[in-house]
């Protein structure tokens, strides 16, 4: 059975979008994963399809209807995971893209204007979501973001399934830099280590980096790898 994602949305034609393309639009062909996109103006109310009102308490913009969003997620609701992309949610990890991918699909709720009824999120125990510390249009833009997460370490999409081990967040560390040929390029060598054919050293030298990155760049992640006592020996 295909992972199965339904995207519920103001903006359809915003999808498949980059996921039709690449490692995840060849997997959409084959049946690895699939997509349904519901547009939730069909189930806007009276002869123009509202599906938004003005917030209670005053303030500037329009906020999406619990009725409206609700009767959508009625449409496709199943055991899947229900997740609302939204700014105020958890950040979105590398941990939870696994889960994701290990489970049967997820329905993504793409919020617009200044949100949707928080009534209906409570009410239907979903799950928020947040791509990062800013502000969007609306969650069309990170619910790609989160399935091109998932979809690539769905089994059979990449090429080789080591390359979903080795990388940034796989350890709470970042990625060590990559080189390819040529070996000299602009006055700038590969790394010795890296040519010498010593697997030993050059994953030991990996490490290092990865380490080094994390401590200078991301200190909150180099904190958490301390804490789990994997930097001890």
């Amino acid at each position: 059975m295909s992972w199965r994602a339904d995207i519920l949305t103001l903006f359809p034609a915003m999808f498949p979008g980059p996921l039709g393309e690449s490692l995840a639009g060849r997997a959409l062909e084959n049946g690895t994963w699939s997509l349904k996109v519901t547009d939730m103006r069909d189930f806007g109310l009276g002869r123009h399809r509202a599906v938004d009102d003005t917030p209670f308490g005053g303030g500037a913009g329009m906020v999406l209807r619990p009725d409206v969003v609700d009767a959508a997620i009625g449409s496709v609701a199943d055991e899947r995971p229900l997740i609302f992309l939204t700014p105020r949610g958890k950040p979105l990890s590398q941990t939870r893209v696994r889960e994701l991918a290990e489970g049967p699909g997820a329905i993504l709720v793409c919020g617009r204007f200044e949100g949707i009824d928080q009534r209906v999120i409570e009410a239907r125990g979903g799950e928020e979501i947040s791509i990062g510390d800013y502000v969007l249009s609306g969650g069309e833009l990170p619910a790609l973001v989160l399935l091109d997460a998932v979809i690539r370490l769905l089994p059979g999409v990449m090429g080789h399934a080591e390359s979903g081990v080795e990388e940034s967040f796989s350890e709470t560390l970042l990625e060590y830099p990559h080189y390819t040929r040529p070996a000299l390029w602009d006055g700038r060598a590969v790394p010795e280590v890296l040519t010498q054919g010593n697997h030993a050293a050059i994953a030991a030298w990996r490490k290092a980096e990865a380490i080094a990155a994390t401590q200078n760049r991301r200190p909150d992640l180099y904190a958490q790898y301390i804490a789990t006592g994997a930097a001890a020996p």
